[in-house]
């Protein structure tokens, strides 16, 4: 039976069960660092929105892959509004399908803790980002190092049973010790998954203004990539193996949204500037609230942007995609997926990869079944990943 999901004026048809992305656009306070779309919290737009949302989200016939609400900051939705939603999610999901919600430590409470868990939310990905009170305040953070604690183990005594946390490393000033202690730290607490992301640059954003005006000075990348090659090695002794460039999971726990889109397949994207791949056709949501929900109510199309990309260039993006992964692409798995030959779609960027010792050759005896990173690609993987587009 086909999935439908009418987010526009015609309908759009997915063949097999697509995740779902809910992109809540609301923050208490925007970080200097981040570009992605959100607009400060106010009651009132946040419980229109919401209604559009559960009016969209009434449309999908389920069961879904998996459901991801991220932002913005979706727990900074006031808690009747965030159970309302919530509610309506509740039975989408395959048994085994994953439901998780981004929080952040200063908007997380008791109450919310078991509002996500009475209504199907079994993963929570908390945005602690760090466990220094001195980096948390230069990053524009809300919460503490003892809040974000707090949080995590809120959540694990009501009964969350994964939980993953986000870092962020590469902060200026910082320094590979006061990473691992933060690293050290975070290993501690009873949490499941952990997300390491390299503080970047992105235009448009405070912090870039500050490094062109050099009253921020960026670390060296020998230092960064010390810093992630510790996060490797420390959360790997840890029992947390590295399952993705900036992934590292328990048995079990990795998420399986996130590979969802590291498989190249089809997702639904709902809210301000949220994609969409469904069919072979990528298609990005408009970037304001308030257009967004103008479109929705006048039942013109969602999307700024679509486009059909051709069998060659999904093949090529599953390949760079793909390859940010641990286990990498098997040869027969690519062509399963996309039709084409691996080695032959890549002759050119394969030996030159290898050569620079960035990728290897996966193989059973002598038989070679497929590629992957080497330590050093995992470096450089988004010049792996350039060099397979």
């Amino acid at each position: 039976m086909p999935y439908l999901f009418y987010g526009a004026p015609s309908s759009i048809i997915v063949r097999m069960g697509p995740a779902l992305y809910i992109h809540i656009p609301f923050c208490k306070r925007k970080c200097i660092y981040c570009n992605f779309y959100s607009r400060i919290y106010d009651a009132a737009s946040a419980s229109a929105f919401t209604d559009i949302l559960i009016s969209q989200v009434e449309r999908i016939k389920g069961p879904l892959h998996s459901i991801y609400i991220g932002g913005g900051t979706p727990s900074a939705l006031d808690r009747k509004i965030f159970e309302k939603l919530l509610a309506r999610l509740k039975d989408l999901t395959i048994s085994s399908g994953e439901f998780t919600v981004e929080v952040n430590p200063e908007s997380l409470d008791d109450e919310k803790i078991k509002t996500m868990l009475g209504l199907g939310v079994n993963r929570l990905s908390i945005g602690t980002q760090s466990l220094d009170d001195r980096k948390l305040k230069k990053l524009g953070r809300l919460h503490s190092a003892a809040r974000a604690q707090e949080a995590v183990l809120s959540a694990h005594k009501y009964g969350f049973k994964n939980i993953s946390a986000d870092l962020i490393f590469g902060v200026w000033g910082e320094t590979p010790d006061s990473w691992k202690k933060e690293l050290d730290g975070m290993v501690r607490l009873p949490i499941d998954h952990v997300s390491c992301y390299e503080l970047t640059y992105e235009k448009g954003t405070p912090l870039y203004s500050a490094v062109l005006s050099k009253s921020v000075l960026p670390l060296d990348s020998d230092i960064t990539s010390a810093m992630y090659e510790a996060a490797i090695d420390i959360l790997g002794l840890r029992g947390f193996k590295q399952y993705e460039i900036s992934n590292f999971a328990k048995e079990g726990c990795g998420s399986k949204h996130n590979m969802n889109y590291w498989d190249n397949n089809p997702y639904i994207g709902l809210g301000p500037s949220a994609v969409s791949y469904i069919d072979g056709v990528r298609s990005r949501n408009v970037s304001d609230v308030k257009e967004y929900m103008d479109r929705a109510r006048t039942g013109r199309a969602l999307t700024e942007f679509s486009e059909k990309l051709s069998p060659l260039k999904s093949a090529k993006e599953t390949a760079a995609v793909k390859i940010r992964t641990r286990d990498g692409i098997g040869f027969d798995w690519f062509r399963a997926k996309t039709g084409f030959d691996l080695r032959e779609l890549e002759k050119k960027a394969l030996p030159k990869l290898i050569e620079d010792g960035f990728i290897k050759y996966k193989a059973e005896g002598e038989i070679q079944t497929g590629i992957c990173l080497k330590r050093k690609g995992f470096l450089f993987c988004d010049t792996v990943s350039s060099a397979l587009l």
